[in-house]
């Protein structure tokens, strides 16, 4: 087996692990910072609407031998607004100027024929009026409240409502740090942006989903056994799909990476920069709050419950017993039979911080090195 393998195994069966859970007020202290960042920049620079938003006009050229910042310069120089050139794999031009009517676009594209030495009617233009975009991000925003809503119903029937809120604050959070990473880098907004920013809400939902259904099962009958608070158990589920969501994350990032930096930066094709950035930025943030915000809120609302606390206190007190009447380096006086975990009697949970190893022992084995 590879050396991931027996890592995944190993937390799996809750040999090893980090303490995600005991450390959550860090992640939540990250997580706020970055969130902050990203609101600033939201409010300071703003979103760059792409055309379908702001209106203006498309136009595309024949094959030339103007190169794009030549046709940038004449398309701003005509219109007196910025220009996004793109050079299509033929050789013709695609120029986009927002913000232009009818007359200012027939204005435009005579100038541009003139610049580029081309039959004004061999450039076709294209008109695209504001409410176009307007109607798409309508759209867009009823779907997204619309999955909101969904979700949240699945999730409390499926699980409960504290897993179901945990969710949503996880969804609420990616989308508000892709958002505004869009805002600080300045890359433009276009309906494929809208797109992507939908997409990744299934990647975001998907690792948390995994980790509450194993917190689910895991916690059945929790209340009668004096081994594991809750905080435990869900930070031993957590550390048991560790493995797998980065492997997931990992797999979904490589290609989405690839149409982003490749392809959009090193090819130049622009026109992939505005879905590929919100894919690779969400899929990366889902991957973050599904560990270390959703699972950590779930049980931070999950402590709250009076059967938690009491729980909390019963695991407490026992440990505190079991350690004032062990001898040292003997055995356990009364030493008492291990609790069974729920869903898996053998394997140790987290507990403490930091990495974690086994600690469960049986009746009548010494604390030392076994004899």
């Amino acid at each position: 087996m590879s050396r991931l393998g027996t890592i995944g195994a190993r937390l799996y069966r809750g040999e090893i692990g980090y303490d995600f859970v005991a450390k959550r007020k860090f992640w939540y202290a990250v997580s706020i910072l970055i969130t902050i960042t990203a609101i600033v920049g939201l409010a300071v620079r703003g979103l760059n609407m792409g055309i379908e938003f702001k209106g203006g006009a498309v136009f595309t050229t024949p094959k030339t031998s103007a190169s794009v910042s030549q046709a940038q310069e004449y398309a701003e120089e005509a219109s007196g607004h910025q220009a996004i050139v793109q050079k299509l794999g033929n050789g013709t031009l695609r120029i986009q100027v927002s913000e232009l009517d009818t007359a200012t676009a027939t204005k435009v594209q005579n100038e541009l024929a003139k610049d580029l030495d081309i039959a004004a009617d061999k450039i076709d233009a294209e008109l695209v009026g504001p409410s176009w975009g307007e109607q798409i991000a309508n759209k867009a925003w009823q779907g997204l409240a619309i999955f909101m809503v969904l979700v949240v119903i699945y999730l409390a029937i499926a699980f409960e409502w504290r897993m179901a809120l945990a969710a949503l604050i996880a969804l609420i959070h990616d989308l508000t740090i892709t958002v505004g990473v869009y805002a600080l880098v300045g890359f433009e907004v276009t309906p494929g942006t809208v797109i992507g920013l939908l997409t990744i809400l299934g990647y975001s939902l998907y690792d948390t989903v995994v980790v509450f259904d194993g917190l689910k099962e895991g916690a059945k009958d929790i209340t009668k056994q004096t081994r594991f608070t809750y905080s435990e158990l869900a930070n031993r589920s957590l550390n048991g799909t560790l493995v797998r969501s980065i492997n997931t994350t990992v797999v979904a990032l490589l290609p989405v990476a690839g149409l982003l930096f490749i392809g959009g930066g090193f090819l130049g094709a622009g026109m992939l920069n505005d879905i590929s950035l919100s894919l690779f930025v969400g899929l990366a943030a889902g991957a973050y709050s599904s560990i270390f915000i959703a699972t950590p809120l779930v049980a931070d609302f999950k402590e709250r419950d009076p059967q938690m606390k009491a729980l909390r206190k019963r695991v407490l007190a026992k440990r505190a017993r079991s350690e004032q009447e062990e001898p040292e380096g003997g055995a356990t006086a009364g030493d008492e039979p291990q609790d069974a975990l729920p869903g898996d009697a053998a394997a140790a949970a987290a507990g403490g911080s930091g990495v974690v190893g086994q600690r469960g022992r049986g009746r009548g084995k010494s604390s030392g090195r076994r004899r």
